[in-house]
């Protein structure tokens, strides 16, 4: 055991509360939400920030001293990587994402440049044991019970507008006296998104984070996160907005979701974001085989009419662009829910 003290706390780590000093163990097993101390050797002018507990960004320097969580990453335009099966003080990782989630790159997209490189210093131990983000998790609810209005919000893919979406619903409803709990049950560690919600009015915002998962590629059924957090925000709010990052194929494990039947039930509007025509296409397919119903298509395939047009003529899906159509958005998602403002 040896004691450091760390520049810079990831936002993976927020639900921990760790501050300064720290303890650590310099040999221990590694598994994914495992949060550990480590050193950047290096730096990255095209992805060069950290996001720290207090949702800011700080600019990563070689040398600085992080403290981050072991997890997985599988972005189509990100970084691919792993949570370490063996890991020791003095191994060399990378950073894998801008929350400080901490593993094994093994390949990336060509427009961020290299993951930067960093220094296992070691686990962080609270007495001798090692500190995971699942100490700190939400109780899991084997059965969800009957909620508040649910709408999920699920895409083609990532950065095709959910958490947009996610916001102005949340803004739409807040604006009109309604109490809106909001949460995002898939991707990997950041709080950005939640922070928007917040913004957006939100009177609690949650994520898989706060369900002890760094990343749920880590997570074999995302169901599980998503009843917590329905679970938990339920008692504060008339509607719940649940926003599933990445897309409904790939491997964040996003479809297992709409296998729960006790979850689904509390559903009653599904927002689809789509990139194109053809997303959206594929995305009408792909959930009809699923049993689930699309009552709303957004995105950047509802920029303009051209794709409204046929989404809505030749689809036969009601659509409407978060950002441009906001009261047909809200008029379409208020017909199916029944919510009372307080």
């Amino acid at each position: 055991m040896s004691r450091l003290v760390a520049d810079k706390f990831a936002s993976a780590v927020v639900r921990t509360g760790l501050a300064n000093p720290l303890e650590i163990a310099k040999t221990f097993t590694p598994e994914p939400g495992m949060v550990v101390a480590v050193r950047a050797l290096g730096e990255n002018p095209m992805y060069p920030d950290v996001e720290l507990t207090d949702g800011s960004f700080s600019r990563v320097k070689a040398g600085d001293v992080i403290v981050g969580a072991l997890g997985s990453r599988q972005a189509l335009r990100g970084y691919v990587g792993y949570a370490p099966v063996k890991a020791a003080a003095g191994d060399k990782l990378q950073l894998l994402n801008l929350g400080g989630v901490i593993g094994r790159c093994i390949d990336g997209h060509k427009d961020l440049g290299p993951a930067i490189d960093v220094e296992v210093l070691g686990a962080v131990v609270n007495g001798r044991k090692p500190v995971t983000l699942a100490q700190h998790a939400l109780p899991e609810v084997p059965v969800l019970p009957i909620t508040k209005p649910i709408v999920l919000v699920i895409g083609s893919c990532m950065n095709v507008g959910k958490t947009a979406a996610c916001t102005e619903i949340v803004r739409l409803f807040t604006k009109r006296g309604v109490r809106v709990g909001a949460a995002k049950a898939s991707g990997v560690a950041c709080l950005k998104d939640v922070r928007r919600m917040e913004l957006a009015g939100a009177v609690k915002a949650l994520s898989f984070v706060d369900c002890g998962y760094p990343s749920t590629v880590d997570a074999d059924d995302v169901s599980v996160i998503a009843r917590a957090l329905a679970a938990a925000l339920d008692p504060v709010s008339d509607l719940i907005v649940v926003e599933l990052g990445d897309g409904i194929l790939g491997h964040y494990h996003v479809d297992s979701i709409f296998n729960d039947r006790s979850f689904m039930a509390n559903v009653d509007a599904v927002v689809f974001c789509a990139s194109d025509l053809v997303s959206a296409w594929g995305g009408r397919e792909i959930l009809t085989q699923k049993g689930v119903p699309i009552h709303l298509v957004c995105g950047p395939a509802t920029d303009n009419c051209a794709g409204t047009q046929y989404i809505e003529n030749i689809l036969g899906l009601p659509a409407a662009n978060a950002l441009a159509d906001q009261e047909k958005l809200f008029d379409l998602l208020s017909a199916r829910l029944q919510v009372t403002s307080v």
